[in-house]
């Protein structure tokens, strides 16, 4: 991938501490501030997961009133493969699990 220079302004602290991290971590100043960008650009897939949790934990009731609570946290174990199932249990509506 080409690269773009891209120059930045920071206090000599800031300077000193990229420095130093990027020394400790055997890699130049370049890579280390390519590899902050890259992780913090990353944690918006982290926050995507906490919301979609955050949902979750808001609808439960909705969920377990429509599809139970039996199977909270588990797959349900099938008795027969899917090959064998009775030729209705594939043709229910979306949302009208079994109870």
């Amino acid at each position: 991938m080409a690269k773009t220079q891209l120059n930045v302004r920071v206090d000599e602290d800031t300077a000193r501490a990229a420095r130093e991290r990027a020394l400790a971590r055997g890699v130049s100043v370049n890579r280390y501030i390519e590899e902050l960008v890259k992780q913090d650009v990353g944690e918006v897939g982290h926050t995507f997961v906490e919301a979609a949790a955050d949902f979750m934990k808001q609808y439960e009731s909705v969920f377990a009133e429509e599809f139970g609570t039996e199977r909270e946290g588990t797959r349900p174990v099938r008795e027969t493969a899917p090959s064998v199932r009775a030729p209705y249990e594939s043709a229910r509506p979306l949302g009208q699990g079994l109870r």
